[in-house]
């Protein structure tokens, strides 16, 4: 018995020790999150991750393409991301004359710059616990099959008549989306806006990053709106 107790003892502790993993939502940091981050090392105010009032970093942080991540680098839209994100890009514009996977690839003036058609970047401009909108709607809509409260055509619904109450302006690229979250006990609206005029900019040499781990390096720049880069030193390998 005092084997038992002693396991379960020693079994919940194990659990207490990992209540600080999974996946911490933006909009709760402040509230569930900042004494636990700043004790694990964290050395910025939380409001410097998300503020839905000002600039945060996560105003750096963006979608590419269709399932990477980028970083805002520049005041006018220089994005950097990893070299694997772009390579449809890279191989959409490289030939037998100009081969940028092999080669690599610079733009030094806004001219030089290389369209990538389809490939976009999405920012996301604001987050939005609105739990108890849609519990509301969901106990008064239809739902004979019980499934409104995960369903994505349902969701769509609901984001739109929230847009059409709190007057959120959408524009063909700012688009809402509504996810459940925790099983359908959260919900959270992103609002987001998308651009299609992507650039390339710089792509790294083959053979760079297998080697040299260095991501700032080793990395494909895209710029959503595009920036003069002359006084930008060109960086050679070897």
């Amino acid at each position: 018995m005092r084997k038992t107790i002693l396991s379960l003892f020693i079994t919940s502790l194990a659990f207490a020790a990992h209540a600080d993993e999974g996946m911490w939502m933006l909009t709760d940091l402040q509230k569930q999150n900042e004494v636990a981050m700043t004790e694990l090392g964290l050395l910025i105010p939380v409001n410097q991750i998300y503020n839905p009032d000002g600039i945060a970093l996560k105003d750096a942080v963006v979608h590419f393409g269709g399932g990477c991540t980028g970083e805002v680098i520049s005041a006018e839209g220089l994005v950097l991301t990893n070299h694997h994100c772009g390579y449809g890009s890279i191989q959409q514009h490289s030939t037998v004359e100009h081969d940028y996977l092999t080669d690599g690839f610079w733009a030094m003036n806004r001219e030089e710059e290389l369209p990538c058609k389809g490939l976009t970047i999405t920012y996301i401009d604001e987050i939005l616990d609105v739990t108890d909108y849609v519990n509301e709607q969901l106990k008064i809509d239809p739902d004979p099959n019980g499934t409104n409260y995960l369903s994505p055509k349902y969701l769509k619904e609901v984001a739109e008549r929230f847009s059409s109450e709190q007057g959120i302006a959408l524009t063909p690229g700012r688009k809402l989306e509504l996810k459940a979250f925790y099983g359908g006990n959260r919900y959270y609206l992103f609002v987001k806006t998308t651009y299609s005029d992507i650039r390339m900019v710089r792509i790294p040499i083959t053979g760079c990053g297998r080697d040299i781990q260095v991501t700032s390096l080793c990395s494909a720049y895209m710029p959503t709106r595009t920036e003069i880069r002359w006084n930008t030193p060109r960086i050679t390998f070897p």
